[in-house]
């Protein structure tokens, strides 16, 4: 079965505020979220991904579909065969470099997503994003596939 790594996005579509995203585009990540508990999803053992999930999400997983993902995750990251972590491993004080990673021009923000996804061959999920549409090359050196939930706005 495949892994997802989940860019925060993807939880902000599916909330419906804050997001620029079409509404076509919030239900496809709604949709795509409501099945969460039946994937393999990948997270980074530096906690990275969930400590920005927590800047975007609330815990007590409401109102929103991306507030139930985020809970969801953790109440269960350390409990259970459908999280994964994976050790990923920061090389400057930022954390925003890694060395899984080439140097790329990939926003330093979303750079924990894909070192994530590198050490896990997991799939990277996407609503909003265009970077991973602007690095397709550096995604495809990498063998790094990217789910695209709203390719109407996978580019600028």
């Amino acid at each position: 079965m495949a892994n997802f790594v989940i860019d925060t996005n993807v939880g902000i579509c599916a909330n419906g505020r804050d997001t620029h995203a079409s509404l076509r585009c919030q239900l496809a990540c709604s949709d795509f979220l409501e099945t969460c508990r039946t994937l393999h999803i990948t997270l980074d053992n530096q906690n990275l991904i969930m400590s920005e999930y927590e800047k975007h999400f609330y815990h007590k997983g409401e109102p929103g579909m991306g507030d139930a993902f985020f809970k969801y995750l953790y109440h269960n990251q350390h409990a259970g065969d459908k999280i994964q972590l994976v050790e990923i491993t920061p090389i400057n004080e930022e954390k925003t470099e890694f060395a899984e990673l080439p140097k790329n021009q990939v926003d330093p923000s979303d750079r924990k997503f894909l070192a994530t996804a590198v050490v896990a061959k997991a799939i990277l999920v996407n609503a909003t994003d265009s970077d991973w549409t602007e690095q397709k090359n550096l995604l495809e050196t990498l063998q790094i596939e990217v789910k695209q939930l709203c390719p109407e706005h996978s580019c600028k």
